[in-house]
């Protein structure tokens, strides 16, 4: 598929070595180092970049000079081209997070591999191992706080009528229901939010579905290009995939809650819904026989 903001894989095998460009693996480090990695990638994770005071593991380190740091280790500097890959049957929509992360940082030249190592690897393409360490880049962030959404306004927002923007809970049907998950507080979703899951979007080789099916199934759900689009799921990362499938089928006003339900189920301020009735339906389990 050609779009500004995918590169296929032969595309990138030509353009490897080239002065600028800068290719990020965010595959876990074991299968970055042993298993085999693109020639000339960088390796690291969405965890490096968490707030390490915060419970919400989604939450972005707010220390930007801390941040900034670590962007210039990649290599990356602000003119740089970078191209993101992962596994994408294998993760959670990492690629999609660190898009999202680098445009909220203010980086503006981005693409996610088509495919991914998945497509590289079926291709017979060359890969080394080991780790790389680049030559520092230069980056300086400038945040795009459009690309955000906090709590406290998403809170505020909830509790008012909002026609103008529409939430999507990108987690499977399950927890959107109200299935209990390990570890969070609270069950169900955040009011008035609709599910669109976050793995419905590629094609048996791990390459993104065709745009206009995309855009289909979108306009079926109720998500309109010229509303604004908020995007949740337990850490923000599932989310920032939905977020990049959103800005490659035109939708131009999304944001990410990068806090996600780790954070909103831990604060008992923030308003909950769940469906019984739909989750005992897809988990297959009878209602209870009501007290005559």
């Amino acid at each position: 598929m050609s779009h500004p903001l995918l590169i296929d894989t032969e595309t990138l095998q030509r353009q490897l070595g080239q002065p600028g460009l800068v290719v990020i693996d965010v595959r876990g480090r074991a299968a970055y180092e042993f298993g085999g990695h693109i020639p000339g990638a960088v390796h690291t994770t969405w965890h490096d970049y968490s707030d390490p005071n915060a419970v919400a593991k989604g939450l972005i380190d707010p220390d930007m000079k801390r941040m900034e740091q670590r962007m210039r280790a990649l290599g990356i500097s602000n003119d740089s081209r970078v191209v993101i890959y992962s596994n994408p049957f294998d993760n959670w929509g990492d690629e999609g997070r660190m898009f999202w992360m680098l445009e909220y940082l203010g980086h503006t030249n981005l693409r996610i591999l088509d495919g991914g190592w998945v497509k590289w690897v079926d291709e017979r393409r060359p890969f080394e191992h080991g780790r790389v360490t680049p030559k520092p880049g230069t980056f300086a962030v400038k945040v795009a706080a459009h690309t955000a959404i906090a709590k406290d306004e998403l809170k505020a927002l909830v509790k008012r009528a909002h026609p103008e923007t529409v939430i999507v809970d990108a987690r499977s049907l399950e927890e959107y229901l109200g299935k209990e998950v390990s570890g969070i507080p609270r069950a169900g979703h955040i009011p008035s939010a609709i599910h669109v899951a976050w793995n419905g979007f590629l094609n048996k080789n791990a390459t993104v579905k065709d745009l206009d099916a995309i855009k289909a199934g979108l306009d079926e759900k109720g998500l309109q290009p010229d509303k604004e689009i908020v995007c949740y799921c337990t850490g923000g990362v599932r989310s920032s995939w939905l977020y990049f499938i959103l800005k490659l089928a035109g939708y131009q006003h999304v944001r990410n809650y990068p806090g996600s339900w780790w954070e909103w189920s831990r604060d008992f301020a923030c308003p909950v819904e769940k469906d019984f009735q739909g989750l005992q339906k897809v988990l297959g389990v009878d209602a209870p026989a009501r007290p005559s």
